[in-house]
């Protein structure tokens, strides 16, 4: 199972949702840890209880984020100022549900690990999609070692592995495909 549930603050975004940290509204801080945490935690439960009933082993993925392992470069999004004199501010709640997840990971593996079933997470980086802003994804790309975003299919070799006996060794892992940026 490849857990992949995501909600983040976009660039886009107006200011009551993506300004400063101290301004940064519980309910949709609530939200996001809602769905990208209790999601994954709510999804994982099921998918366990149907292996474990049908007596199977297997392999789960929850997909995480750089933003889970470094905090995000906040300048990325300056150009957002140039444009209406509001920053953009990359709000915490993405960062703190995606940090969870690895730890979340962990604990299952450590939990199921005798069962045969194995959790290992996925720290990704950004994906390049036509409709982002050009100086975001300038700006986004200085970061990257490989010098680009990666493409929607990057990951997918990864995910091959993970939920293939090539890796039945493997549990609790935090499986980094990132472009380099975490290597900063």
């Amino acid at each position: 199972m490849v857990n992949n549930a995501v909600i983040d603050t976009q660039p886009s975004a107006p200011p009551e949702v993506s300004g400063p940290f101290e301004h940064f509204p519980a309910a949709v801080f609530r939200k996001v840890v809602e769905v990208n945490l209790v999601g994954t935690f709510w999804v994982t439960q099921q998918v366990d209880a149907r292996m474990k009933a049908a007596g199977k082993k297997g392999s789960i993925i929850n997909v995480g984020s750089i933003y889970g392992v470094v905090s995000p470069v906040q300048d990325i999004y300056s150009y957002k100022k140039e444009d209406t004199s509001v920053p953009f501010i990359k709000p915490v709640a993405y960062s703190a549900a995606k940090s969870g997840i690895y730890n979340f990971t962990r604990y299952c593996a450590t939990y199921w690990g005798r069962d045969g079933i194995q959790v290992n997470t996925l720290k990704i980086s950004g994906v390049a999609r036509p409709d982002q802003d050009p100086r975001f994804q300038k700006n986004y790309t200085a970061r990257m070692l490989i010098g680009r975003m990666a493409n929607e299919d990057e990951y997918n070799g990864t995910i091959v592995f993970l939920l293939s006996d090539a890796s039945v060794y493997m549990t609790g892992a935090n499986v980094v495909v990132d472009g380099g940026w975490t290597a900063w």
